[in-house]
């Protein structure tokens, strides 16, 4: 292991044990984000791992030039071994050092290595939070991978005096929740969400 500021590793995998989980038929399920079944946001977690992998080997190019928002991601027939791969190699391209400095670039946006990072690492934990409860799964996010994305959005809400949060308008939850439950209410996410039956 190389001296980096934080390992994704055990975030990544904890997602792709929540996706090994994820049976054929809840592939149609809702999810709390209302745009996506689950198979939108498994294919939504295939393209980000491969654009936050691309992201920190710097080798730019589609995949980090892409606008995830530009069509509704879907996964293809190999997903199930696809995914984890490109988790694993996500976390791998991160504990290069190099993939911590200067510049990189995700989505299109242009932005400093570490800040790459932690929006790396918010994504799989609110979306690890998604696919749990989209399938009924538990659920207990990497303490460090949580610590940074709860960091990452609180900076960010108050960033926006509109009370506004990266994936929606904050949630109110109280300040002696869980942890997890308040990164979700920063996310835009209700921590009560439930599938329904």
């Amino acid at each position: 292991m190389t001296d980096t500021p934080l390992d994704l590793g055990p975030q990544t995998r904890i997602v792709a044990r929540l996706a090994e989980g994820v049976t054929d038929a809840q592939l149609a399920g809702g999810t709390p984000c209302p745009q996506y079944a689950v198979r939108h946001l498994l294919g939504h977690l295939l393209g980000l791992a491969v654009a936050f992998r691309d992201a920190g080997r710097k080798d730019f190019g589609v995949t980090t030039d892409t606008d995830p928002q530009e069509t509704l991601p879907d996964v293809g027939p190999a997903w199930r071994a696809g995914l984890p791969k490109a988790l694993g190699e996500l976390a791998e391209a991160w504990r290069d050092p190099a993939a911590w400095t200067g510049m990189t670039r995700a989505g299109g946006i242009d932005m400093p290595a570490e800040v790459t990072a932690a929006v790396a690492l918010d994504e799989l934990v609110i979306h690890g939070w998604d696919l749990a409860r989209a399938t009924g799964q538990p659920y207990t996010p990497d303490p460090a991978a949580l610590e940074s994305a709860h960091a990452f959005l609180l900076a960010a809400a108050e960033e926006d005096d509109r009370g506004g949060g990266i994936f929606g308008p904050v949630v109110p939850v109280p300040a002696d929740a869980p942890l997890l439950d308040r990164t979700i209410g920063l996310s835009g996410r209700d921590p009560d969400w439930t599938r329904s039956a």
